[in-house]
């Protein structure tokens, strides 16, 4: 396909997931947001399966599967419940898993065992809605401030490895990510959580939180925040790797699969929901 009609593609493929997705965003309560970003977790969860080595109606019942157990965590008011010890945890198991995935690399992925790939990542996969309905719970700012910032690594990220990148941050992983592209990412978060202070420093966000912490804590906050990020793209591409996958599915024309576009935000919604909590 020709770079044009790819950018076209992406381009008619983020309108419509915007003018589907910014509605139900702003909309007063919180039912709309919720039921739609839960179709994306049973695409999320159909994709993990995948790319973990299930068949596709194997794939398509465990996202279904997900769907509803999400569904029913929510009927039963789940979503009214206090959750800071399951942040605690997960955050926890983001940064150990982390670690252990990125130090053992891509064969190393592919040496655990199936039951415990498949179910380690649908688990993380449902707690990040859990966080995003939660952030939403909280109000409109403090959830966009957290979309926010992931947004913004990625494209200063982009831009700045684009510009200045020359050393790899994990060449077997990820061969188009740079350290100065990473640096450049933490750069327009920090820019951006300034600038979101000055104009709304009596508002409700991610940013007004850390920074109640104290300028060293907030910028100490924003540099994890911003590692995390990166390590929840690190983690995605190293499974498709290890699948042999170029995008988790094809399910958005032009931008690959729901994990290809939320695989940043999968670590980061629950550290932002510990840092509110705490």
């Amino acid at each position: 396909m020709r770079a044009s009609d790819m950018l076209r593609q992406r381009v008619i493929t983020a309108l419509v997931l915007l003018a589907v997705l910014l509605p139900a965003l702003f909309y007063p309560s919180i039912e709309p947001f919720a039921a739609l970003t839960l179709l994306l977790i049973v695409a999320a969860g159909w994709e993990w399966a995948r790319l973990n080595g299930c068949g596709s109606t194997v794939s398509a019942w465990v996202g279904v599967g997900l769907g509803v157990l999400m569904a029913l965590v929510w009927y039963f008011g789940g979503l009214s419940l206090p959750l800071r010890s399951l942040w605690i945890a997960v955050g926890t198991a983001w940064v150990l898993l982390a670690a252990v995935m990125l130090w053992r690399g891509v064969a190393g992925w592919g040496a655990w065992p199936r039951v415990l790939r498949l179910w380690l990542g649908l688990v993380l996969i449902a707690c990040a809605w859990l966080a995003m309905v939660h952030a939403r719970l909280i109000g409109l700012g403090f959830l966009l401030s957290v979309l926010l910032l992931v947004w913004m690594a990625d494209v200063a990220a982009y831009f700045g490895g684009k510009a200045l990148g020359k050393r790899k941050l994990a060449p077997t992983i990820s061969p188009g990510k740079s350290w100065e592209g990473a640096i450049s990412g933490l750069l327009g978060v920090c820019l951006l959580a300034a600038g979101w202070i000055w104009w709304d420093a009596q508002g409700v966000s991610l940013y007004g939180r850390l920074w109640s912490f104290g300028p060293l804590l907030a910028v100490l906050s924003l540099v994890f925040l911003v590692a995390m990020s990166v390590v929840g793209d690190l983690v995605e591409s190293l499974v498709k790797r290890s699948a042999g996958a170029k995008d988790s599915s094809q399910l958005l024309p032009g931008h690959g699969g729901v994990l290809d576009r939320v695989d940043a935000l999968l670590p980061v919604l629950p550290l932002a929901m510990l840092f509110a909590t705490l």
